[in-house]
């Protein structure tokens, strides 16, 4: 443990020990002044600062005797050495047009110097296209690195988990297109250099969008399992989200701001007042499990924090599963519950959402790593309440305390549309007919939409039938989960400065 002026740094956060040549001007300063000649090394560490953001800070040790000074940078090092879920080789992949085409510059600004502090190797690839990325991953030899970063938003995030996913299904020989299919969890770490301060995938799993931040929870080798839900339609895969699943108000907010990309991000506000006004409404049937083998519930006080004990109890029950029965999926018994209505917003969350504009989320208590989601169903309801709603996203106030509002932890569910036509709408055996969008239930909405739109993690995805499953832990992402006290962590280790 490294001693600062009024903290202790546990061994975990330390980034890098390097051997310090002092300068005339440093000898001739403060208490290194007396030393004939001075010895000196300089330890790198992580300081943690307000609302989760982390710093490389620095201290320098100095002593008199070099063998003792040599002494302790091999026994530091000897400490780092112990740290085995540290990355030593990273592939990163860069999208130069994120951020304001400023992910290039800002990775090798911020981001690069770090790696290199802390003798991480890096293979970098600039994609030149959309899904770049996703094929490379396909193709290249992923086990030769220890991780996976990419540097972009949340495209970008979206792109590389879909390849990094489809590489490990695609290996195990698992179809994807087999919605019954369990999918091998990714064996290499992953993690986004957000380049957008409203990323809800940072916020949620260490509590602040910032790329040195991001970079700093990479260095020091830090695990998060993270759920994943996979989409089929007609036993045909579709896509995976790990953050927001949104018929409705959601999805028809992206369809329009997707026309409007030249506003810039005032597209969202634009599209979100112009989607509020239109008030549409969506009729349909939806299917889902509950979630009974998690404790807990939507409603619960206590949010997913840093070693959430939920969590870790999924993972033992995903473990003791594995030794059961391995890959292969026991078909569940429970029966399934069946909610016919109208619908403004239907929403599946695998984690809280939280962002800037939400700092608690869509769903406060939503888990990171339980195996379950979400699901949010606000029904038909007047314009006030629904803005009553949408405010509560804002503040402290229970979000699901609205007569219009069900909420249910599941590990599956399917939606219908009425639209859809008997032959079109056999999602699963559990259907029978099919329900759908309403039209003309509000004569001031004049309604001409057929259908809404998915939004999935920020892509559409257009398609009325839906079948959703929970895949519990399939991925670990470079986090902790958010910390319940940023303060420096402290330790029992004997204080280098009061040694030397």
């Amino acid at each position: 443990c490294v001693h600062t002026e009024n903290c202790f740094v546990p061994t975990s956060e330390i980034i890098a020990v390097e051997e310090t040549d002092l300068n005339k001007k440093q000898r001739n300063s403060g208490k290194w002044q007396k030393m004939a000649k001075p010895h000196a090394f300089t330890v790198y560490y992580v300081k943690k600062a307000r609302n989760h953001r982390w710093r490389c800070s620095n201290v320098t040790f100095c002593c008199a005797d070099e063998q003792l000074c040599n002494q302790w940078i091999q026994a530091l090092k000897e400490l780092l050495e112990l740290q085995t879920a540290r990355p030593k080789h990273l592939l990163v992949y860069i999208n130069p047009y994120g951020g304001k085409r400023q992910g290039k510059r800002i990775y090798e600004q911020k981001v690069a110097p770090l790696f290199s502090l802390a003798s991480i190797s890096t293979d970098v690839f600039i994609t030149e296209r959309a899904n770049h990325a996703k094929d490379n991953l396909l193709e290249v030899n992923i086990n030769k690195y220890d991780g996976v970063v990419c540097v972009g938003g949340d495209g970008m995030f979206s792109e590389v988990m879909h390849g990094l996913i489809g590489r490990m299904q695609k290996d195990s020989g698992i179809d994807q297109n087999n919605p019954k299919e369990s999918e091998r969890g990714c064996n290499v770490s992953f993690y986004e250099i957000s380049l957008r301060s409203t990323d809800c995938i940072c916020y949620s799993t260490v509590g602040i969008s910032d790329p040195v931040t991001s970079a700093l929870h990479i260095i020091i080798g830090d695990s998060q399992p993270l759920d994943v839900s996979s989409v089929h339609h007609n036993n045909t895969f579709l896509k995976y989200t790990v953050s927001l699943l949104g018929y409705g108000f959601y999805g028809d907010v992206l369809k329009d701001s997707e026309k409007k990309r030249w506003m810039g991000p005032m597209r969202y506000d634009y599209s979100g007042f112009k989607t509020f006004l239109s008030h549409h409404c969506y009729e349909g049937t939806i299917y889902f499990q509950p979630a009974k083998h998690t404790p807990g519930s939507p409603r619960d006080k206590d949010s997913c924090r840093a070693g959430c004990h939920i969590c870790r109890q999924s993972e033992q029950q995903l473990t003791e599963q594995h030794k059961k029965c391995g890959l292969k999926h026991e078909e569940d018994e429970e029966e399934w519950k069946v909610i016919k209505g109208k619908f403004l917003a239907i929403n599946a969350v695998t984690m809280s959402c939280a962002c800037p504009r939400s700092p608690k989320g869509l769903s406060p208590a939503a888990h990171l790593a339980d195996g379950s989601s979400d699901l949010i169903l606000v029904r038909k309801c007047s314009r006030f309440d629904f803005l009553r709603y949408l405010i509560r996203h804002t503040n402290q106030d229970d979000q699901f305390d609205f007569s219009f509002v069900d909420v249910y932890r599941v590990k599956s569910f399917q939606f219908t549309s009425k639209l859809l036509e008997d032959n079109e709408s056999a999602v699963t055996d559990i259907g029978k007919k099919h329900f759908g969008q309403f039209c003309r239930d509000h004569p001031a909405c004049c309604c001409s939409i057929a259908n809404s739109t998915w939004n999935c993690d920020g892509e559409t995805l257009n398609s009325s039938a839906i079948e959703v499953r929970v895949h519990c832990q399939l991925m670990k992402l470079f986090a902790r989960g958010i910390e319940e006290n940023c303060k420096e962590a402290t330790s029992n280790l004997s204080r280098v400065e009061q040694l030397l």
